[in-house]
C-alpha cells in the first residue's frame, strides 16, 4: 500500500477485502456443517458447501498473507485480523509491516493510514462491480449467480475440499485467472488469487482466539 499523500489504487485494496470476505464466510460454522450433512439428502457437495457459505453473520479472523507483484523484486507479507459483518461490512486491519485499515461498508471503500483517510464509492470503478458482486453471492450461497461468472470445480470431499473459481467472460475473465479456496469442512485454511498479468496472493486464515 502506499504512504501519505500518494494515491492507493483501490482495486489492490478491494482485492484483499474480497480475500477476507471468502475466508470469513464461513469461519466457525462446524455446527451448520452438521446440520447440512443431514438435510442435504440428494444434494451435491457443491450445493452443500455453499449453504455453509451463506450462513455465517458475523466473523473474526486472523490472517497471514504473501503478495508476488511484477513491480515488486520481494513478496510483500502482512498480517493483521479480519472481520465481517453481513451483508457488506468488511475490516481488514493490517498490523504488519505497517498498521493500516481498510473497510468496506454499503460500498464505500475507506482507506486508513496513520492520521490520512481516503473513502472512495466502488461505483466510480465499474471494473471492481463484477468481483465485489461475485463475492457475495460466494458468501451468500448464490449457485446460480457464481455458475453465470464462473466455472465451478471442487475436488474432495467436504473434509477436504478445494474450490476453484474460473471466470468465465466479461471484465473478470480479463483481469482475473482464478480464485482457488481450500478448507475444511466449514473451515477455510487458504485463499489463493492469481491474476492475468501474473501478479498473485495467498492468504491463510485462522479463527481468532
Amino acid at each position: 500500500m502506499s504512504g501519505p499523500g500518494r494515491r492507493t489504487r483501490p482495486g489492490a485494496a478491494v482485492l484483499l477485502l474480497g480475500l477476507g470476505l471468502l475466508g470469513l464466510g464461513v469461519l466457525g460454522a462446524s455446527a451448520a456443517a452438521n446440520a447440512a450433512d443431514t438435510t442435504a439428502g440428494a444434494a451435491s457437495e457443491l450445493q452443500q458447501l455453499l449453504q455453509l457459505l451463506g450462513q455465517r453473520t458475523h466473523a473474526q479472523a486472523r490472517f497471514e498473507q504473501s503478495q508476488y507483484l511484477a513491480a515488486l523484486k520481494r513478496p510483500l507479507h502482512s498480517s493483521g485480523t479480519l472481520s465481517y459483518r453481513a451483508p457488506d461490512h468488511l475490516e481488514q486491519l493490517i498490523e504488519k509491516p505497517r498498521r493500516q485499515l481498510l473497510v468496506l461498508d454499503h460500498g464505500v471503500l475507506s482507506l486508513q493510514l496513520r492520521k490520512h483517510r481516503r473513502s472512495v464509492p466502488l461505483a466510480d470503478y465499474p471494473q471492481l462491480a463484477p468481483l465485489l458482486d461475485s463475492l457475495r453471492a460466494l458468501l451468500a450461497g448464490d449457485l446460480a449467480t457464481l455458475q453465470q461468472r464462473f466455472d465451478l470445480q471442487l475436488q474432495g470431499p467436504l473434509s477436504h475440499w478445494q474450490l476453484q473459481l474460473t471466470p468465465r467472460a466479461g471484465a473478470l475473465q480479463g483481469q482475473l485467472r482464478d480464485i482457488r479456496v481450500r478448507g475444511e469442512q466449514a473451515q477455510i485454511l487458504e485463499v489463493q488469487l492469481e491474476q492475468r498479468d501474473g501478479d498473485h496472493s495467498d492468504m491463510h486464515i485462522e479463527p481468532a482466539p
